[in-house]
């Protein structure tokens, strides 16, 4: 069974939505939580189920390269397989993403690539949708490169934009598909059933 390092920094809902889907119905080892500062709900949520945490933190590490330097040693050692980012606002230096090439994906609130990229975080997506007229908007599940949300698109999910939304009320429409699409893609990757050809990636069933 492959081994996964949930990456959050947060509250740590989407990182509930993969532990939920495994304890319904076992696909892969959480091995651990990575958390980019302490005191966040994601950790609570970790403690709770028995899943190691650490904390990786700027403050700690004011050189990036030592940081994931060190964080690359502590994921070798529990022979984690891939990586989930589930709301990891921290910077990923080129090396480790070339460590860890086609093994880590990332679940981001727009459909790229409209609404990515440098910026787009949290709120601030939502915030721009509504600001631009869109009429849909939802989430991507892609894999991690070099380009911040550039990566190969694995999966979306859709969703309405509604006259009177604000980025809080979509915001909410769109995490309730983000619980559902990154456990599924999740489960599908540990499963060995996506299939990457240079940006094309294909899911079996």
């Amino acid at each position: 069974m492959k081994k996964i390092a949930v990456f959050a920094s947060g509250g740590g809902t989407d990182f509930q939505s993969v532990i939920d889907a495994n304890e319904s119905c076992k696909f892969c080892e959480i091995a651990c939580l990575i958390a980019s500062k302490p005191g966040i709900g994601a950790i609570e949520r970790a403690e709770k189920h028995g899943i190691p945490h650490a904390v990786f933190a700027k403050a700690d590490y004011p050189d990036l390269e030592k940081l994931y330097s060190d964080l690359t040693g502590l994921l070798e050692g529990y022979g984690v397989d891939y990586i989930v980012l589930a709301g990891w606002l921290k910077i990923i230096p080129d090396s480790f993403i070339e460590r860890f090439r086609d093994r880590m994906i990332n679940i981001h609130p727009s459909l790229i690539p409209a609404f990515c990229g440098a910026g787009y975080y949290g709120l601030k997506v939502h915030k721009a949708v509504i600001e631009y007229g869109a009429k849909v908007s939802g989430c991507t599940v892609h894999f991690v490169d070099e380009v911040p949300d550039g990566g190969a698109i694995i999966a979306q999910r859709t969703v309405n934009v509604d006259v009177n939304d604000t980025p809080e009320s979509l915001q909410e429409k769109i995490l309730a598909e983000e619980h559902k699409l990154l456990p599924y893609c999740t489960r599908k990757l540990c499963e060995g059933k996506i299939i990457k050809d240079g940006r094309k990636v294909t899911i079996s069933d």
